[in-house]
């Protein structure tokens, strides 16, 4: 599997909410900021939304847009126009005029994701991805949310897999759509696959968690020199190959111990740590508390207890 699709496979998105949100006439609407990672496409008519701090940006019919955490902001039917504070809902809304054909309609939604590695998927992705229609990949995801729509208003048996399988095609389409590039990733994985080097080297990591990974071992992979691929890796990254290994295994540590289905021995072994010892101190070391504690604490970080 490859590093992009471990990683939405470890956040597990689900419990899909999406809905049709139109309006008519001038309207503006704010919401304050919520932890969901947000979507919309927009089916007809034009709005414009700012971001908290950001000037606002147009939204056209098909065009795709996903705030990977969304944080407060405001949809409007016309730019500097006043907002009116709106709480997040399951349920239709309408903007505006109430009464007469709307001139603009969109479906919006929200995922949750397991919080225990929510961070990843910020680390990964720019603070807004916005898929104009003419890039030509918004069809295809709104083919995809069509899906989840229809899927949310069902009861047939296997919906709850369906939908987390549906949003993960979501968030890999959206995240592998090549303008990503120019939308301003950061630093991190996403932007590290797209150089080819690094791309080598991170794939092998992701296939051998257990392994002995060196910076020299990975370096010969990228072919480059040490000294040049541990820098264009900590530019990228922002951290240090060994570090990055480091990082990746406790995430996959973390998940494990949040599901509560394996021992410590089982863990240690799976992510490369000679015994449940060693991968106990490392935990501390990271993350401030012993594993078990972790465990039982449903994902917090604490000192509270002790092993």
């Amino acid at each position: 599997m490859d590093p992009l699709s471990q990683i939405i496979t470890l956040l597990r998105p689900h419990a899909a909410i999406s809905k049709p949100i139109t309006g008519r006439g001038r309207w503006g609407v704010r919401y304050a900021a919520y932890n969901a990672p947000g979507f919309t496409i927009i089916l007809k008519g034009t709005c414009w939304i700012s971001l908290l701090g950001q000037a606002a940006v147009k939204l056209e019919q098909g065009d795709f847009l996903l705030l990977p955490s969304t944080p407060a902001f405001t949809l409007s039917s016309h730019p500097g126009i006043p907002c009116e504070p709106r709480t997040p809902t399951d349920m239709a809304v309408r903007h505006g005029d109430q009464e007469g054909e709307a001139d603009f309609a969109s479906l919006g939604g929200s995922f949750r994701i397991e919080p225990v590695n929510a961070p990843l998927l910020i680390s990964l992705l720019p603070r807004i991805i916005h898929i104009p229609a003419a890039a030509g990949r918004s069809c295809r995801l709104s083919r995809v949310i069509a899906l989840i729509m229809e899927e949310c208003a069902s009861e047939a048996p296997g919906k709850e897999l369906v939908l987390q399988r549906l949003l993960e095609v979501l968030l890999v389409e959206t995240v592998r759509w090549d303008g990503i590039a120019a939308e301003g990733v950061p630093t991190g994985l996403l932007r590290a696959l797209h150089d080819p080097a690094l791309g080598r080297a991170l794939r092998a990591l992701h296939a051998d968690v257990r392994a002995g990974w060196t910076v020299a071992g990975l370096a010969r992979l990228a072919g480059l020199s040490r000294s040049a691929f541990a820098a264009r890796f900590s530019e990228i990254l922002g951290c240090g190959p060994i570090d990055y290994l480091a990082r990746w295994r406790m995430a996959l540590a973390k998940d494990a111990l949040v599901r509560g289905e394996k021992t410590l021995d089982h863990i240690a072994d799976e992510i490369g740590y000679e015994s449940a010892s060693a991968f106990s101190t490392a935990f501390r070391k990271r993350l401030g508390c012993p594993p078990g504690s972790f465990a039982r604490h449903g994902g917090i970080a604490t000192t509270a207890e002790a092993e």
